[in-house]
């Protein structure tokens, strides 16, 4: 059945004790459903469109009131689907919102797919595909930069970008079909270098910036990954305890307690960091501490950033030694931890041994040291410039690829042209670019990567 034939119906808020519930339905429908379960506390001859109307969710089978709610209607086009669209916001709690969904697709609607309101959006032209993907960004997003990013992706910047370059493209694709099509015109004759050129600054370059752009996107939207390592008992997960304000991990005097990666989010000076809780490094006794330990040694290859931790309360052992000998000298911070206790290594041993990198004495007990070792992290990200540098334009994985892509034809159509190969084969190859970046903003797109998409929606959005 055409998606334009039926009505949908979801929960749009969490379910849960809260104050305010929200059902969204959306299609041609939905005015005439809801005339069936809805009693105004005023009589109203129709619903005028983006008013709230205060009234009563009535079971049809029963005649009795359910739920004193408020209604809205947005009239088709000027909705969130293009279609028409029925907010009812009532009390919130899974069994009312459950009892009035129910009423409302035994009045005529279907339960919405995850992603379909934001789906129809799309497909009905409110969007294009890039913004789609901004709105489950900014719902998911875990840093205020990601939010600016995703915001920024939702007013249009990707998308618009990316229709800049491919009507470039297509600028210079009409130029050569125009001389193959009229080889002896005087007025479409063109150069090649002239056209290579063009090619190279109007196509090429601005692909390469938006491909450049995509580390950030791992940085704002995933967080840097912090590895905390250590050799046992030296506090590793008291310091990620200490950074999340919570306890997260299990801490004992006992030696090996964490056994496997355990992980947190927090935001320092607005840069989403994850932390890593690794294994305490140590002569294991087991397949299982054999794995953590394996798991450990993986994060220090995999991290952005890594905290070597060193017990101040005791001598340095060779696993110390081992893992400094491991780590990049360029990603990692020393944290002397246990100041709070006696010390038995000595700050000339702290200095010669880890000479060159930045050190940092803190007290995961107290908190004494951490505001420093917060601006340690910082300084040590910007520093290493992961990415962060500011951009309100941010390409995703699969805009990465198409732009890979795009960029691999416009290079073999500008190589193509210089060397002699007939207009024909630069124009095909421009025309495989265009393609390329036609499924970014979904001109262009399957079925398949439409599901993959929308799949990961939640249902209501």
């Amino acid at each position: 059945m055409d998606y334009k034939e039926e009505t949908i119906a979801a929960i749009a808020t969490p379910i849960g004790v809260g104050g305010i519930g929200i059902i969204k339905i959306s299609g041609n429908n939905a005015e005439n459903i809801v005339r069936k379960i809805f009693r105004s506390k005023q009589p109203i001859k129709s619903f005028d469109s983006f008013r709230l109307c205060l009234g009563y969710i009535i079971d049809p089978k029963s005649k009795l009131p359910l739920d004193e709610v408020l209604l809205s209607i947005m009239r088709a086009p000027f909705s969130y689907t293009r279609e028409d669209v029925v907010e009812i916001n009532s009390h919130s709690g899974h069994t009312v919102l459950s009892n009035i969904l129910q009423i409302i697709l035994r009045a005529g609607a279907r339960l919405a797919k995850p992603g379909e309101f934001t789906l129809r959006a799309f497909l009905n032209g409110r969007i294009d595909l890039t913004q789609a993907e901004a709105i489950i960004d900014l719902i998911n997003a875990k840093s205020d930069m990601s939010v600016r990013l995703a915001a920024s992706q939702l007013a249009g910047g990707l998308g618009t970008r990316t229709e800049q370059i491919r009507g470039a493209l297509i600028e210079i694709l009409a130029r050569i079909e125009a001389s193959i099509d009229f080889p002896d015109e005087e007025s479409t004759v063109i150069t090649r270098s002239d056209i290579a050129g063009q090619i190279n600054r109007k196509i090429l370059k601005p692909i390469k910036g938006l491909i450049g752009a995509y580390s950030q996107r791992k940085i704002w939207h995933e967080g840097v990954s912090v590895a905390i390592v250590g050799r046992v008992n030296v506090g590793k997960s008291s310091i990620l305890n200490r950074f999340l304000q919570e306890e997260r991990a299990i801490v004992t005097p006992i030696p090996g307690t964490t056994r496997d990666i355990l992980e947190g989010m927090v935001n320092i000076e607005g840069l989403p960091l994850r932390l890593i809780d690794t294994a305490g490094i140590r002569k294991v006794k087991g397949k299982v501490e054999k794995k953590g330990v394996d798991l450990t040694r993986t994060q220090l290859t995999l991290a952005d950033l890594i905290l070597l931790v060193i017990d101040r309360s005791r001598p340095l052992n060779q696993h110390d030694l081992n893992l400094l000998s491991e780590v990049d000298k360029k990603t990692a911070i020393v944290v002397i931890n246990k100041i709070d206790l006696p010390a038995r290594l000595s700050e000339k041993r702290i200095n010669s041994t880890f000479k060159h990198l930045p050190k940092i004495s803190v007290s995961a007990l107290t908190g004494e040291g951490f505001k420093n070792l917060n601006k340690a992290v910082f300084t040590k990200v910007m520093d290493k410039k992961i990415g962060v540098s500011p951009t309100s334009i941010v390409p995703n994985l699969r805009h990465k690829t198409a732009l890979n892509k795009a960029a691999t034809f416009s290079e073999n159509a500008s190589t193509n042209i210089m060397n002699g190969f007939p207009l024909e084969t630069v124009a095909a190859d421009l025309s495989w670019a265009k393609d390329a970046l036609d499924e970014i903003t979904g001109n262009k797109i399957s079925e398949e990567i439409l599901d993959n998409i929308f799949s990961r929606f939640c249902l209501g959005k």
